[in-house]
């Protein structure tokens, strides 16, 4: 079982954990339920609308490298609320990062708290972004608004954790080159994954 917080654990063989790239999960997961989505947001949906119809798991954890000019790089955040930060259709009387028609609010609440990590709140575009100066979230990544859009539409519970490799700034991808490998041996300490027991300490 893995431990979310006070309220909430799952089997560990019916959780699917979601990386964009093999980088990220590295050999700490190669035993469990693991989807390499690719990155971006087409190749995520496409990929998590895949294997959830394959087998529905009972929760969905994603894990990745992501930038912020807000945390501490190392830091691993729990995401809990997500912004699709390259929609912007404002010259038709939208509010920026909402989309139209959807019936979606513009900031998406949905994801899991696990005890003892700060929370976040995740920004998503198709692009790497170099020059964070949003105040609407303060994480950046490619992926996690659809997968937490996916996991909401599809009532399964969603866990994101961020591993901030870089500053969202004009050293980003030097920054994540360095970083993204100490992705993986993070969220294992984190989810006890090298324990027999597989509990979160």
């Amino acid at each position: 079982m893995i431990q979310i917080n006070q309220n909430q654990s799952f089997p560990i063989d019916d959780i699917l954990f979601s990386f964009a790239l093999e980088s990220e999960a590295a050999e700490v997961f190669k035993n469990y339920n693991t989807l390499i989505t690719g990155i971006g947001k087409v190749n995520a949906a496409y990929e998590l609308s895949k294997a959830i119809q394959n087998k529905k798991p009972a929760l969905i954890v994603n894990l990745g490298s992501a930038g912020s000019s807000f945390f501490q790089k190392g830091d691993v955040i729990c995401c809990t609320k997500f912004v699709q930060r390259d929609m912007d259709v404002q010259g038709l009387g939208y509010a920026q990062y909402e989309t139209p028609l959807s019936g979606l609010p513009t900031v998406l609440e949905y994801g899991l708290k696990m005890d003892n990590l700060k929370e976040g709140i995740c920004g998503t575009g198709d692009n790497f972004e170099m020059g964070h100066c949003s105040d609407a979230y303060n994480v950046v990544d490619m992926e996690g608004y659809v997968l937490a859009m996916i996991a909401m539409k599809e009532n399964i519970p969603f866990l994101c954790l961020k591993y901030i490799s870089d500053g969202a700034d004009d050293n980003a991808a030097e920054d994540w080159f360095v970083q993204v490998h100490k992705a993986a041996v993070a969220y294992g300490k984190i989810l006890g994954l090298n324990n027999e027991e597989v509990l979160v300490l």
